[in-house]
């Protein structure tokens, strides 16, 4: 399954390609980005890993990343969608987990709450079920935005990957 193209008012949420590349590596190589995603900067490698793993859980899964374009611009703006990492978090095992990043430029103007929310209407479409999120404690916009989306925290885990509140829809 390759992802469908999804639009809402502002946003072409699109399946990512290497027509988005350039502009998804710098935004990953950019610590502000990476703040609470990780800790540090990505090198073009392990970007281009993580791209193609949001690519590549679309066959496999039928949910995936998609990248997010503004619409009147052409411009993107960021990347997430639905995934399956393995991170180890017994809370996710057995459910998909929705992510989302935004360039820091297009902070602050609401396009968390208006992907994610094209995102899960989608998935609710397909039947996906219980979905559920990690968010590093300390990140407080996506707490906001995961509350908007009806998501409630539930659990926390601080042994894996750093110190996350976890949430579920």
């Amino acid at each position: 399954m390759i992802a469908p193209t999804l639009t809402t008012e502002r946003l072409s949420i699109e399946p990512m390609s290497l027509a988005h590349w350039e502009d998804y590596a710098a935004a990953w190589a950019d610590p502000r980005m990476t703040a609470f995603i990780g800790g540090e900067p990505r090198s073009r490698n392990v970007s281009w890993g993580k791209m193609l793993q949001g690519i590549g859980m679309w066959p496999l899964l039928g949910y995936g990343y998609w990248a997010f374009v503004e619409r009147a611009s052409g411009r993107f703006v960021g990347n997430g969608g639905l995934a399956q990492f393995e991170r180890g978090i017994e809370e996710l095992e057995g459910f998909p987990e929705a992510g989302w990043a935004f360039t820091p430029d297009a902070w602050g103007n609401g396009y968390a709450t208006e992907a994610m929310t094209a995102i899960l209407l989608w998935a609710d479409g397909q039947g996906l079920g219980e979905i559920r999120c990690i968010i590093d404690t300390g990140n407080t916009a996506s707490h906001n935005v995961a509350g908007k989306l009806g998501f409630a925290k539930f659990a926390e885990s601080h042994n894996v990957i750093g110190d996350l509140y976890i949430y579920r829809r």
